[in-house]
């Protein structure tokens, strides 16, 4: 099962929710596309939060230093991101592949993020926050999907959600699976231990 992790829009945990996952089912992990290598990679973070030994951390297909939209960090670099030279790993395990941004953040002139997920026929998990706004970016990216016949694998409520806004998304996502991952009381992997119990009997 390959499960291509993406989100309503940048900073809603799709790395901690990718996390998550790859410790539920000692999943490999892959990020084919790391913009803002100056502040890290967020592979090293869930290398830091997982504690099965049977997962393998992919390397990056581009690594790009910016903290920008990829098709902008490529650029300043000279570099043009290819969805043909993004390969999948080769793995007999289960494999998260985690996204950048939201659905529609450019790759090049003609590919969008969630193109990857096309490429190489994943299912979608979908990660939503809240915040002001995340009804909207969430029917949008939802409609999104449907529209473009993405199979949707599950909408994930990461962290807290006010009740009005979690029954509002509910209203319109019903036909989906809903996960949830509860708010992390700290970034560590007891924390993310715990929460893939919790989301493990979700999937």
């Amino acid at each position: 099962m390959n499960l291509f992790v993406t989100g309503i829009g940048t900073n809603v945990g799709k790395t901690i929710v990718s996390a998550v996952l790859t410790e539920a089912l000692q999943a490999d992990y892959w990020k084919p596309v790391q913009s803002g290598t100056i502040d890290g990679l967020d592979s090293d973070t869930v290398r830091s939060l997982i504690s099965n030994t049977k997962t393998i951390i992919h390397p990056e297909s581009y690594l790009l230093k910016q903290p920008l939209s990829p098709n902008i960090a490529a650029g300043i670099e000279g570099i043009d991101i290819k969805l043909s030279k993004i390969l999948l790993p080769l793995t007999y395990n289960h494999l998260i592949i985690e996204g950048a941004g939201g659905l529609l953040v450019p790759l090049n002139k003609t590919s969008c993020v969630i193109d990857i997920a096309k490429h190489m026929d994943c299912e979608i998990v979908l990660v939503i926050s809240d915040y002001l706004g995340c009804i909207n970016h969430s029917l949008l990216s939802i409609d999104y999907l449907v529209r473009n016949n993405f199979k949707i694998f599950a909408v994930v409520f990461n962290g807290n959600f006010s009740v009005e806004v979690k029954n509002t998304l509910l209203h319109y996502i019903s036909g989906n699976k809903i996960m949830s991952v509860p708010k992390l009381n700290s970034i560590s992997q007891h924390c993310v231990s715990d929460a893939a119990l919790s989301i493990k009997v979700q999937l």
